[in-house]
């Protein structure tokens, strides 16, 4: 099972950028579709982003034109590069690794340990 590390999260004003990064061990990631979840408190973790093993990519619409992800699997590395902030983007970002792709967080048996960062306003 591949293991995954996030890392990128702090603190942020509105408006700024961040960009998050998860890393693999243990496997390569070129072969799976990579996504990102965000869990705000007291909420249900939620979609963010995927990535394919192609590179296609899907967004949530509470994120599409701000958030990009990428993926560079010569570093086995995955980002989520986040423009124009919002307060309520403020979550713990995981990131997830999968050979199917959905955006339910159950579909994913590969997790990362996540990351926080909070938007101030």
């Amino acid at each position: 099972q591949v293991q995954l590390v996030e890392s990128g999260g702090g603190l942020v004003e509105a408006g700024n950028s961040l960009t998050l990064s998860c890393v693999a061990s243990r496997r390569t990631l070129s072969t799976y579709n990579m996504v990102w979840f965000r869990q705000a408190p007291g909420k249900e973790r939620e979609f963010v982003a995927h990535i394919t093993w192609s590179a296609d990519t899907g967004y949530a619409d509470s994120v599409k034109g701000r958030f990009t992800v990428s993926r560079d699997n010569a570093k086995n590395t995955v980002y989520l590069r986040m423009n124009s902030l919002r307060p309520e983007d403020t979550a713990v970002y995981y990131c997830a690794a999968g050979t199917a792709l959905s955006s339910a967080p159950s579909a994913y048996a590969s997790w990362g340990q996540g990351t926080q960062f909070t938007v101030s306003s």
